[in-house]
């Protein structure tokens, strides 16, 4: 029997429902102009106090004077790579994984950050915890209002990255428009792999840097369920990350097993999707349920992944996640009555 994707709302359950052939994601070909047209692209930096966020932003086109805006995405990266490197992944001969060139060919402005300690931005002796990463979305979410004039965004997180955005969300309710949550995880209960990461918990509190090699880079691809995904990718994710160094901040894996949880569903005020793959083995759907039925807003959806594990930007069924999260994000306005 075949796997189906399950929606979760508020006023029914409808399965399969994303997987239709003749929605308009899946019926555009890969090879249109407008998949293979350049993108426009440009570099940004932020500032928090002292520290410098390296942002960056792609869209189909460039932005000219006196042209209605464009729909805002920013997307939020985890633990382990920084935002350039997860959303905009060059993988020649694989396929497409850049989740910005395919939501700016969606019609979107796409944005992401490095966080503090990540990537390009400033290096620190902080964390880098979920706490100091919401500062940093603050001060990201203000340049994009400045540079674009759009005060309202759409946010996508995965994995800590979805908890960074889910308290962002809660502290800023009056700049999302509309939050998705990729492999989120609420308070963590019976986790596989949060049990496991717990064993390292004293070494979280007395250090704020871990190893993050090339080899910690390829467990990601299998160590849900090997075969969903591609580890030839994660060969082209650890060519890149590497430029940064072989470590990477502890403060996000403290949070996910001693602080949970970290996002209070009842401030979380925005349209919300709940993403998980069907072998993540972190965001369990007992986890993700409970949350889901605190949320206040009627507007929420909880959609399982078949085929995919705890990553649905690298798995081999991305285009799932793309299909999932771009219905959410061009549903048609409630009527008034």
């Amino acid at each position: 029997m075949k796997s189906k994707i399950h929606i979760l709302s508020r006023r029914s359950v409808v399965t399969g429902a994303l997987l239709a052939p003749s929605m308009a994601l899946a019926k555009r070909p890969s090879t249109t102009k407008s998949a293979t047209s350049k993108i426009w692209s440009n570099e940004y930096w932020a500032q928090k106090g002292d520290v410098k966020l390296y942002m960056f932003r792609k869209r189909a086109t460039a932005p000219r004077v006196g042209e209605a805006a464009l729909p805002v995405l920013l997307l939020v990266h985890g633990s382990s790579n920084s935002g350039r490197v997860s959303f905009d992944l060059a993988t020649p001969g694989r396929g497409e994984y850049s989740v910005m060139n395919e939501f700016s060919r969606l019609g979107f402005d796409t944005w992401t950050l490095d966080h503090e300690n990540y990537g390009r931005s400033s290096q620190t002796q902080g964390n880098s915890d979920i706490a100091s990463g919401v500062e940093d979305l603050k001060a990201g979410v203000e340049l994009i209002a400045r540079e674009t004039g759009q005060q309202k965004i759409h946010v996508f997180g995965e994995s800590s990255g979805a908890i960074r955005a889910g308290a962002y969300a809660a502290a800023r309710p009056e700049r999302v428009d509309r939050l998705v949550l990729g492999a989120f995880t609420y308070k963590g209960d019976n986790s596989p792999t949060l049990t496991e990461r717990a064993k390292g918990l004293e070494f979280y509190r007395t250090h704020n840097r871990r190893l993050r090699d090339r080899a910690m880079i390829r467990s990601i691809f299998t160590r849900d369920k090997a075969g969903t995904s591609d580890p030839a990718v994660g060969e082209f994710l650890a060519d890149e990350e590497l430029k940064f160094g072989d470590q990477v901040p502890t403060g996000t894996y403290l949070d996910m097993t001693a602080n949970l949880p970290l996002v209070d569903p009842a401030k979380v005020q925005a349209p919300v999707l709940l993403l998980r793959g069907e072998y993540d083995g972190i965001a369990t759907v007992d986890d993700l349920t409970d949350f889901f039925k605190r949320l206040p807003n009627g507007d929420r959806q909880f959609i399982i992944l078949p085929g995919m594990a705890h990553s649905v930007v690298f798995g081999l069924n991305r285009q799932l996640f793309w299909h999932a999260m771009h219905a959410f994000l061009t549903m048609p306005k409630l009527a008034k009555g």
